[in-house]
């Protein structure tokens, strides 16, 4: 007798995704930068909700990039996370050869159930696909969790380092560092 399995998949997202990766997204951002940034660094309410879900469905719909490629993870036919891929834009890499993995993002209650690690994977052979050879990830410093799973997974810090001044003055500042993998 076999057990139940759970309806799980990941694809390329469509511009019908928009509105599901918009609320997805403003939901999770507090939770992933909650300790950084202040509280009304985040939008909330129906305008921004509008807003994030025309800007996802215009860039779903007619990328920058033939090789700009966003994915969802579902389970059934719920989105439950998000990956986002392009060409690298630091300017130590080559956009021919080196990708960057954008975003990945995971609801915080889907969390632990294979989602990220299924959308980490369809994240890279989407990126070999686009023939890439090595791919980059910008990470919170204090973001100890990401960089566990990134790191488990086989990706490794680089050495690189930023700061980003988020609102110009410099009372926002967030420490990122990059890891990357390469593809075999």
């Amino acid at each position: 007798m076999s057990s139940p399995t759970a309806d799980v998949s990941v694809r390329i997202a469509w511009a019908d995704d928009a509105p599901a990766i918009a609320e997805l997204q403003l939901r999770a951002w507090p939770e992933m930068y909650g300790g950084i940034l202040p509280p009304e660094a985040f939008p909330s309410g129906p305008d921004s909700t509008a807003a994030a879900t025309e800007a996802w469905r215009t860039a779903l719909a007619k990328p920058a990039d033939a090789r700009n490629r966003a994915l969802v993870a579902l389970e059934r036919n719920r989105v439950v996370g998000f990956a986002i891929t392009s060409p690298a834009s630091d300017p130590d890499c080559d956009p021919v050869v080196d990708a960057e993995l954008m975003e990945l993002t995971v609801e915080a209650s889907e969390r632990g159930k294979g989602h990220g690690s299924r959308l980490l994977q369809a994240a890279i052979d989407t990126m070999r696909s686009d023939r890439f050879t090595r791919s980059v990830l910008w990470a919170v410093a204090s973001d100890d969790a990401l960089r566990s799973f990134l790191t488990d997974a086989g990706w490794a810090a680089d050495t690189a380092h930023r700061e980003l001044d988020l609102d110009g003055e410099g009372t926002t500042l967030v420490k990122q560092v990059r890891l990357h993998t390469q593809f075999s």
